[in-house]
C-alpha cells in the first residue's frame, strides 16, 4: 500500500469521454479493489467546470489520505490546482478524452487495472508549472494566483486550437474535435509572432511548447527531453510563420524528427515569459484548457505536488 494510505476521496466527471455508463460501474469495481488493498474511497462527482478544484482543495482540509482523479487532462489539472502546495498525493485512474499523465506513467486506460496499482503504488514528490499573468494581463481564466500544471504548457497555434474548440463536439466525439479545429486552425491561423524572453536572451516564435512530460497529446511527443522528476521545463519553439513549413513539420513530428528542422529550438529553463509582437491575440493553454492570450510568464514550482506512480516506474 502506497505508504500506509488508508483513505482517498476518487473524483469524477460523469460526463466526460465515452463509455460513460461502463466506466462508473468500472469505479465501483475500482472501489471494491482499493478496499481490499485497506484503502476506503468516497466517490465525489463533479457537478461543473471548476468543481473538481473545490473537491480537492476541501480534500486537504479534511486531510484526506489521497485523492484519486478519474478524468481526462481537464480534470486532473482542475485537481492540481486544488491540491498544489499541499501533501494529499495525487492518484490517477485514466479517462476522459485524453490523459498525458497516464502515458507518462506507463498507467494502462484500463480503470480496475490502473486500481491495483494505486495500492502498491509510491508516493513522489515532484515540481509543477504554473502560468502567471504578465504586465497587467489579467483575465477569470488566469487569476492573479496563476494556474498550476502538471503536463504541457504553451502558445501559438496549439493554445488557438484549445481556445476555439467545440466543447459539444469535443463531448461526443472527444479528442476528434481537437483534430477538426486544428485543419481549421491550418486554413485560418495567422501565426502571429511572439518574443519569449529565458536567461536573458530572446527567441522570436509562432509556437512555445513548455513541457514537463515527454508525451504532448495524441501520438505526438515534443518535448521529448523532458521529466516529471527534474525540476525544470523543456522548450520547442518553432520560428517560421509559413503554413507550408508547419505542413511540413507534422510527418516529421509522427517520426520523432522534428528538432531536425528547420526553425525549431529547445531548451531546459526554469522560467519564461512570453510576449505578443504587434497586437495580434497570441492564445495560450495548459493541459489542454485554455488560459487567455500572452503576455504570460510560466514558471517551475519545485517541490509543489505529490503523486502516486507505479512501483515498476523508473525516473
Amino acid at each position: 500500500m502506497a505508504h500506509g494510505i488508508t483513505d482517498a476521496l476518487l473524483i469524477y466527471n460523469p460526463t466526460s469521454g465515452r463509455r460513460r455508463n461502463r466506466r462508473f460501474a468500472e469505479i465501483e469495481q475500482s472501489v471494491r479493489i482499493l478496499k481490499e488493498a485497506g484503502i476506503k474511497v468516497e466517490l465525489a462527482p463533479t457537478e461543473a467546470r471548476g468543481h473538481a478544484k473545490e473537491l480537492a482543495r476541501h480534500a486537504v482540509k479534511q486531510n484526506r489520505g489521497m485523492v484519486i482523479a478519474c478524468g481526462g487532462d481537464g480534470t486532473v489539472n482542475e485537481i492540481i490546482n486544488g491540491l498544489a502546495g499541499s501533501q494529499v498525493p495525487l492518484a490517477l485512474l485514466p479517462a476522459g478524452t485524453a490523459n498525458i499523465l497516464a502515458k507518462e506513467l506507463g498507467i494502462p486506460w484500463d480503470i480496475p487495472h490502473a486500481a491495483r496499482l494505486i495500492a502498491d503504488g509510491v508516493v513522489r514528490r515532484i515540481a509543477i508549472g504554473v502560468a502567471l499573468p504578465a504586465n497587467g494581463n489579467h483575465s477569470a481564466s488566469l487569476p492573479n494566483e496563476g494556474r498550476y500544471f502538471l503536463s504541457v504548457g504553451g502558445a501559438g497555434p496549439d493554445g488557438a486550437i484549445v481556445h476555439a474548440v467545440d466543447e459539444g463536439l469535443k463531448k461526443r466525439a472527444g479528442v476528434i474535435a481537437y483534430w477538426v479545429q486544428g485543419f481549421k486552425q491550418l486554413v485560418s491561423y495567422g501565426f502571429p509572432e511572439m518574443n519569449v524572453h529565458c536567461d536573458g536572451q530572446t527567441r522570436r516564435a509562432s509556437i512555445v511548447v513548455v513541457g514537463r512530460t515527454v508525451n504532448y497529446g495524441g501520438p505526438f511527443k515534443i518535448t521529448t527531453g523532458a521529466s516529471l522528476f527534474e525540476d525544470s521545463f523543456e522548450m520547442v519553439t518553432n520560428s517560421t510563420c509559413s503554413r507550408f513549413r508547419y505542413l511540413t513539420c507534422l510527418p516529421a513530428l509522427w517520426l520523432g524528427k522534428l528538432r531536425k528542422m528547420r526553425g525549431i529550438d529547445s531548451w531546459k529553463a526554469t522560467e519564461i515569459t512570453c510576449e505578443p509582437v504587434g497586437t495580434g491575440a497570441v492564445y495560450a493553454q495548459v493541459d489542454g484548457e485554455p488560459i487567455g492570450r500572452l503576455p504570460l510568464i510560466f514558471r517551475i514550482v519545485p517541490n509543489a505536488l505529490s503523486i502516486v506512480t507505479p512501483a515498476a516506474l523508473r525516473a
